[in-house]
């Protein structure tokens, strides 16, 4: 490791690979993989995974392998195995030579099957799923043996080639590990490991019709690659045994370390890939890269910088514990990178036109303002300031107390990087609605303050002519409840206000040259990011990535 990661004090896989390098194991090598199945989109929780398995890699220099656990074909898709590809790749890593997949591995799947029936460690079992169920007995007590148990293994052998020919139904029959009936480990039960399931796969196509499962697959793939260290999250805790297992009694060299840690759970949020899969599918919101979904690729069209999801993740610790992250660091985590590099401009959500009766009509004043105001080195850049403006409805009222530091009737306010002006008159429809500012500036306060009077607000606003419509997206939390997931239906709890639009919105002219997923600090409003599907420069679209300050904690007071 490098001497800055040497500084930092070591989480307990870290520990647990040092007592192995210095122990000779593995040769020293370090090898790791990340293994998602292809059936939607990566989430927040998979970003702390992706996190600790490509950077344990890098620490160690060792190497990371991406492969698709693609053994249910019934819901997998290449739409989602290259999100999740891409996704990878926009967090900042690379994975070790070519993606590699669970499918590359079915006939040395099938051949280990084969030798564990006929070591007699695994037979074709005939039972219903309900049978299944009954036969495998409670936390509290010991399953029975299937009837099909005893089967001799030349008709296990025959059984299961049948399966391969497709010669049954789909759930007539599976093969099963011959384990332990009365394991306190119910994953000990004898699990099954292979199913009869005619699915087209992305792959292989029709070539097979039974699918190893999981807990097999996945551990055997490991020892194919080499994996030294396999990290996994708790729920895998209970599934050890029979990874272990499995390893131990089929002929392979390796032996691949299964380690747990906790997982990434955040409030407000749901990290369920079946869950997510309903509020897309029942159109509660507008795809898997919704900006308010907690995917890698909604985080990503939101405008959250791969740096700050990477810096949140290790913020977050990796432990043994299981716990629930406040929405306010990972905010935070935001914050503190786009506060250094997002450029300043100004947009105007909803805009109230002010005429400057005293400006000259025609007149179009070019002005420069500052990119960043502590960092010189990004430039200025120039606004077009007019007779006819727009500032927000929510900077003016026409009575106020001292407080209100904003434009009221009869008094003044500094425009952002221009004048002072003064509101003089307010004109209003039939319904008493405010549609217009009559106001006047002072020529005297470009760059200054007035002399003989102290100005305390400042607002920002756009020129009426020279800004351009715009739509803004302002976002709030997802759900009304802190832990969606534990409700029987959470799309019940969806927060009916997690977007509004603002489709009257304003913009300064320089924006109109910005590309998709430029960042942007809209000056007393938040950062805003050009969205990275809808925006182009006729119609530009910006999504609120987080405002300015911490709502989060406010929320939880």
């Amino acid at each position: 490791m490098s001497d800055t990661e040497n500084s930092k004090p070591l989480n307990f896989i870290q520990n647990i690979i040092n007592d192995d390098i210095s122990q000779g194991k593995n040769d020293g090598k370090v090898v790791t993989r990340f293994p998602p199945e292809p059936n939607g989109y990566l989430h927040i929780g998979h970003a702390k995974s992706i996190c600790l398995n490509f950077g344990i890699a890098q620490q160690y220099q060792g190497v990371c392998n991406l492969r698709f656990d693609d053994t249910n074909p019934a819901k997998e898709s290449n739409e989602f195995a290259k999100a999740i590809a891409e996704d990878v790749e926009w967090l900042g890593f690379k994975w070790h030579q070519d993606i590699h997949h669970s499918s590359d591995y079915f006939e040395q799947l099938y051949t280990f099957a084969v030798e564990l029936i006929e070591k007699g460690l695994a037979y074709v079992d005939d039972l219903s799923p309900d049978e299944m169920r009954e036969y495998r007995g409670t936390l509290t007590e010991a399953g029975k043996d299937s009837p099909s148990r005893d089967r001799s293994v030349a008709e296990n052998i025959d059984l299961f080639s049948r399966m391969r020919a497709a010669e049954f139904d789909d759930g007539k029959m599976v093969l099963r590990a011959k384990i332990d009936m009365a394991s306190p480990n119910i994953k000990m039960r004898d699990p099954v490991i292979y199913r009869i399931k005619r699915s087209h796969h992305i792959r292989t196509g029709d070539e097979w019709c039974i699918y190893p499962m999981y807990d097999f697959t996945h551990c055997i793939s490991d020892a194919i690659e080499g994996i030294t260290h396999s990290l996994c999250t708790l729920e895998f805790e209970d599934h050890r045994p029979l990874y272990d297992w499995v390893i131990n009694n089929i002929s392979i060299d390796s032996h691949p370390q299964q380690i747990e840690f906790s997982r990434l759970n955040l409030a407000y949020t749901i990290t369920s890939k079946r869950k997510l899969a309903q509020l897309v599918d029942n159109n509660i919101v507008q795809g898997w890269d919704d900006p308010r979904m907690p995917t890698i690729s909604g985080m990503r069209r939101r405008g959250y910088p791969a740096e700050a999801i990477r810096s949140f993740v290790e913020l977050t610790g990796v432990t043994k514990k299981d716990h629930v992250v406040d929405m306010a660091l990972l905010e935070f985590s935001i914050r503190e990178v786009l506060n250094k590099k997002a450029p300043r401009a100004m947009a105007v959500l909803r805009p109230l036109k002010i005429v400057i009766t005293n400006y000259p009509e025609d007149k179009v004043e070019e002005l420069q303002a500052p990119n960043h105001p502590q960092d010189d080195t990004m430039g200025t850049r120039t606004i077009q300031f007019t007779r006819e403006i727009y500032i927000d409805q929510q900077d003016f009222r026409e009575q106020a107390n001292n407080k209100y530091k904003r434009l009221v009737l009869g008094k003044e306010v500094r425009l952002r990087n221009a004048y002072v002006i003064r509101c003089d008159e307010v004109i209003k429809d039939d319904l008493d609605n405010i549609i217009e500012l009559r106001c006047h500036y002072d020529e005297n306060t470009l760059g200054k303050n007035p002399e003989d009077r102290k100005v305390k607000g400042v607002i920002h606003w756009v020129s009426a002519s020279q800004s351009l419509a715009a739509t803004l997206r302002v976002y709030d939390r997802l759900f009304t409840v802190e832990n969606p997931s534990a409700e029987d239906d959470s799309t019940q709890c969806v927060n009916p206000d997690s977007l509004v639009e603002y489709v009257d919105a304003r913009v300064e002219r320089s924006l109109g040259q910005c590309q998709a997923e430029d960042r942007f600090q809209f000056e007393r409003e938040g950062y805003f990011v050009a969205d990275r599907v809808e925006y182009t420069q006729d119609k530009p679209v910006f999504n609120m990535t987080v405002g300015l300050r911490d709502v989060w904690a406010k929320i939880a007071k």
